[in-house]
C-alpha cells in the first residue's frame, strides 16, 4: 500500500513540480565573464521601496514610452544599492528600457541615461523573470567570493523577454571589474 501512495505523491506533485521548475529554466546554467559591454542608452524612472516592487514601475515607463511612440528595447534595472544591506523602503533603482541613441527627449517622469562602455564581470542566465535574477547573483556572488570580494552596486540587469511562452528570456547582471 505504501509503495502505491508513493507513486501517486511523485506523479500528482513531484514530477509536474520539477517539469515547472525545468520550464522556467531552474535547471539552466548560469555563464559567468568578463566583457566590455555597453553603452547603453536608457529612459528610466527612478525607484524606491522594496525591489519586488519594481516590476510595476517599469511597466509603467513601457506604457508611458509607447504611448509617446518610443519604440523600447530590453527592460535594464540598474541597482543603486545592495537589497542584501539596504532595508526594503529604502532600496533604490533606475527601471526602465533600452532605447535608440536618437531618443533625446522623453515624456514627464522619466529620464534619459548613458551607461559608457566599459568593462564588467557578467552573470547571465535563460531563466523566468522570477527565477533568473536569484540564480544570476548567486553565481555572481560565488565567483566573487572566491575571489575574496563581493557584489558591490551599482550593478546593471538586461533582460531579454522570450520570443514566445515556451521561451524563457535571458537576464544578464553586470558589475563593474
Amino acid at each position: 500500500m505504501l509503495k502505491k501512495q508513493w507513486l501517486v505523491v511523485l506523479v500528482a506533485f513531484v514530477v509536474p513540480i520539477v517539469f515547472i521548475w525545468w520550464w522556467w529554466g531552474g535547471f539552466n546554467r548560469v555563464e559567468v565573464r568578463t566583457q566590455v559591454l555597453g553603452p547603453y542608452h536608457y529612459a528610466y524612472q527612478d525607484f524606491q521601496g522594496n525591489l519586488a516592487d519594481a516590476g510595476r514601475a517599469q511597466a509603467q515607463v513601457r506604457a508611458t514610452l509607447t504611448g509617446a511612440g518610443i519604440p523600447v528595447g530590453d527592460g535594464i534595472t540598474v541597482l543603486l544599492t545592495d537589497p542584501r544591506k539596504t532595508p526594503q523602503n529604502s532600496q533604490q533603482a533606475q527601471v526602465g528600457y533600452l532605447v535608440a541613441e536618437n531618443v533625446r527627449q522623453v515624456p514627464p517622469g522619466l529620464k534619459l541615461a548613458t551607461l559608457p562602455r566599459r568593462r564588467v564581470l557578467t552573470a547571465t542566465v535563460q531563466a523566468g523573470v522570477l527565477i533568473a535574477p536569484s540564480k544570476a547573483y548567486q553565481a555572481l556572488y560565488d565567483r566573487l567570493h572566491a575571489q575574496g570580494r563581493d557584489i558591490s552596486p551599482p550593478t546593471v540587469e538586461i533582460y531579454r523577454a522570450g520570443d514566445s511562452i515556451n521561451r524563457m528570456g535571458v537576464l544578464t547582471v553586470q558589475m563593474a571589474d
